[in-house]
């Protein structure tokens, strides 16, 4: 059997074991390899509105996320092996994957795809936001102060991330966190993100100018604001709870 590009012999068999392993023991984390496809929103585009427009949502799902995908099911063209894998457990090793060529790519669409899928599932209609659990609530007091201490971090976290990039709240060894991360990385990619806190993603707020600049041109503050009002908490704080047992 040939060994895909960028891979080691060791590190293909090696991979080709999780693939197996995972099958047998952990139903869903092996998949078959057939390409990557573009989810549906949850909810129409104009959903959102007036916090998020429906023509922002639909160039940002539509093209920049449709994009991701394309350029994601082209690199796994060049390693077929790894389009067997999820997409969570690919990125988390990618730096296993010695050639830089088929690397970033896989890094930039992957980390694209993964990263937009988990933004339309952790916005909802403001009038279906909701609030955090009780167990979630206690946890931002507990580790931030209070939940206006939280979102001033976080707002500040989003702010400042110079160019392109994504602010997170992560769950890491118990305690929660917040951090970002440039262009499409994301807090899975381990040994790729070196000043990140990496852990598992909470909740992730896109500060890519597509994200917001139809609407709010050059005021990334006032976005990061209205965006409060459409965090979908129900699935932000079921995400905490199965990453906290």
């Amino acid at each position: 059997m040939r060994t895909p590009i960028g891979m080691n012999r060791r590190r293909f068999v090696q991979l080709g074991a999780i693939a197996t392993a995972s099958a047998a023991m952990m139903p869903g984390r092996a998949r078959a390899a057939t390409p990557q496809t573009l989810p549906a929103l949850p909810y129409a585009p104009a959903a959102l509105e007036p916090h998020i427009d429906a023509r922002t949502m639909e160039i940002h799902h539509g093209k920049h996320h449709a994009a991701y995908v394309a350029g994601l099911n082209a690199a796994l063209e060049k390693a077929p092996d790894l389009a067997m894998l999820e997409l969570d457990d690919l990125l988390a090793d990618l730096p296993s994957v010695a050639d830089e060529s088929l690397r970033t790519p896989l890094r930039n669409h992957g980390g694209g795809h993964w990263n937009h899928t988990f933004f339309w599932e952790i916005m909802a209609p403001a009038v279906q936001s909701g609030a955090p659990s009780e167990k979630l609530a206690a946890a931002i007091a507990a580790d931030f102060g209070s939940m206006d201490d939280f979102k001033k971090a976080f707002n500040e976290a989003a702010a400042k991330r110079f160019g392109s990039g994504w602010a997170w709240l992560v769950l890491k060894n118990g305690k929660l966190k917040i951090t970002s991360t440039p262009n499409q990385d994301n807090p899975l990619m381990k040994g790729l993100v070196p000043d990140a806190d990496l852990g598992t993603p909470l909740l992730g707020l896109d500060v890519w100018e597509h994200a917001y600049y139809l609407h709010y041109q050059n005021r990334r503050p006032d976005y990061i604001t209205a965006w409060w009002n459409v965090v979908n908490w129900p699935a932000v704080s079921k995400r905490f709870e199965e990453a906290s047992k």
